[in-house]
């Protein structure tokens, strides 16, 4: 017997699409996700699924979830340095992307290819959340165009000079000899863990 479709078991469907093809299943898809034969019948999970302000349509009437669709539960802190006898207590939900990016619309991803940053803890294969438009402040970490390059460096202004540091010794300071152009402030840094 098949199982009844619910409102969560629809919306749980099509998260794990989002997230093995890294993007939202097509009308058909959906079709096979919720083993239905009726694009009819899609279309009213779709509207209650926008009702319940779990998905909303963009500007071009494209299916996008809303932030909150990915949260995960937060049971609590730990102790960096000794343990803790706290129990492990649900506290709240926690969506990643709303805890890591307070601007979308002006936010981007980028993945870091070498070293120069290792002393801020970016590392090689990290993603960082870059957000454009934000005046940087000394000892921000930007993404900038330096004479034709991109690069991941600490802003420093000196007077009226900006100069780019990296946070590894080995690298020298950077000087824009004809243009400096910036692509934005680093907001935060995503590492995963592979088990």
């Amino acid at each position: 017997m098949k199982e009844k479709r619910t409102l969560q078991s629809v919306q749980k469907s099509i998260a794990v699409f989002f997230r093995e093809n890294r993007r939202m299943p097509s009308f058909a898809e959906m079709m096979d996700l919720f083993e239905v034969r009726s694009k009819s019948v899609v279309h009213f999970w779709i509207n209650k699924l926008i009702e319940a302000e779990v998905l909303e349509k963009d500007d071009k009437g494209y299916l996008r979830f809303i932030k909150s669709s990915f949260a995960v539960p937060k049971v609590g802190s730990v102790q960096a340095g000794f343990p803790s006898p706290e129990e492990e207590i649900r506290q709240d939900l926690l969506s990643m992307d709303e805890y890591l990016i307070t601007k979308p619309e002006s936010s981007f991803l980028l993945e870091v290819n070498g070293d120069s940053m290792n002393g801020e803890g970016i590392l090689s294969g990290d993603l960082v959340v870059v957000e454009r438009g934000r005046e940087p402040k000394n000892g921000d970490v930007v993404v900038a165009e330096v004479d034709g390059e991109w690069t991941l460096k600490y802003f420093r202004r000196e007077g009226g000079q900006v100069a780019l540091e990296a946070a590894n010794p080995k690298y020298p300071l950077i000087r824009p000899r004809t243009e400096l152009r910036l692509g934005g402030v680093v907001t935060a840094v995503v590492r995963k863990y592979h088990g």
